[in-house]
């Protein structure tokens, strides 16, 4: 396979960025400032411990982060005042660029975080992070800064899922695995060497973020890579393994809306491409089903996956990045 290549050189493990110290000397002789964004939704119970964290080590002690933020979707439980708490910016992404009009969702958070953010370099960590560790950071940022070839590093590790008491040590990856992966291996060969596409955690160059739009929900993940791929090849990307992932994990039931807007992101570009064509819209109602004692009853949810246009097109960034 093609990929074969870019498989033993682009993927690296954790490990082989744990000096810390050497990687802000490299980041410093660079030029490189750096930032870290936890998109956020109601995390009141991780977010506290994962900015603590993080800040002591990567921030505090060693400085690998400029930035510490955190982008709401507007929790309704503490989440904001425990971010704030803990020392890291925190921004209510309903509150900002406001004349592009208001989305909802995690891609929202991470699209305004271009805006909101200074770093040449974004990292993005999921907030519901049960076993944080500084290695989700610097194995991220590693690679961008060893080699200015790369330019998105994609996060990989085991996702334990819990079972009956404990934790199952295989399992998670269940929506890439019956979804992503065939779809890549029909329409994008070289794209399935990349091992966790939907993994919440990354970091990439603002220069290539900010051309691409943003898919404001499920479709982020996969949009993105395409996009990026699409403009700049398979070696633009490496991956890190991360070892172990603790988190919340989905029922089956919400993998299946997650799944719904997946495809849909999928198709809006094989579509761009001109490789399939539809004659009618592509319906955003996504069905499932509740079945109790001789009760069936239908629920509907509406899944546009909305589209932020790539940053660089927006007045307010350009003015703030570009000014020239």
């Amino acid at each position: 396979m093609k990929n074969e290549p870019w498989l033993a050189e682009r993927t690296f493990h954790h490990s082989q960025f744990w000096d810390i110290k050497r990687l802000v000397e490299q980041k410093e002789r660079q030029g490189l400032t750096i930032s870290l964004c936890l998109p956020a939704l109601n995390e009141e119970q991780t977010i506290g411990q994962e900015i603590v964290i993080l800040k002591a080590e990567l921030a505090d002690r060693y400085p690998l982060l400029d930035e510490i933020a955190v982008v709401d979707s507007g929790s309704t439980d503490r989440t904001r005042e425990v971010a704030a708490s803990f020392g890291a910016e925190v921004y209510l992404a309903a509150e900002h660029l406001r004349e592009e009009g208001e989305q909802r969702g995690k891609g929202e958070n991470l699209w305004k975080a271009l805006f909101l953010l200074q770093g040449d370099i974004l990292v993005f960590v999921d907030a519901d992070i049960r076993n944080i560790h500084p290695r989700f950071v610097y194995g991220l940022v590693g690679p961008l800064i060893h080699d200015p070839d790369v330019h998105y590093v994609k996060a990989f590790y085991d996702r334990p899922l819990a079972f009956s008491g404990g934790l199952r040590p295989t399992g998670g990856g269940r929506v890439t695995e019956i979804l992503v992966r065939p779809l890549f291996s029909l329409f994008y060969p070289e794209l399935t060497a990349i091992l966790q596409p939907l993994s919440g955690e990354y970091a990439g160059r603002r220069s290539i973020l900010e051309q691409i739009p943003f898919p404001v929900g499920y479709g982020v993940e996969t949009g993105m890579i395409i996009d990026i791929y699409e403009r700049l090849g398979l070696y633009a990307f490496a991956q890190t393994d991360l070892d172990r992932r603790i988190h919340r994990n989905q029922e089956t039931i919400a993998l299946g809306r997650m799944a719904f807007g997946v495809l849909r992101t999928f198709m809006a570009r094989l579509q761009r491409r001109g490789v399939v064509e539809f004659h009618d819209p592509l319906p955003s109602l996504m069905r499932q089903f509740e079945v109790g004692e001789s009760t069936y009853r239908q629920i509907e949810y509406n899944i546009e996956e909305v589209e932020r246009r790539p940053m660089i097109e927006v007045d307010a960034y350009r003015q703030k990045f570009h000014p020239e």
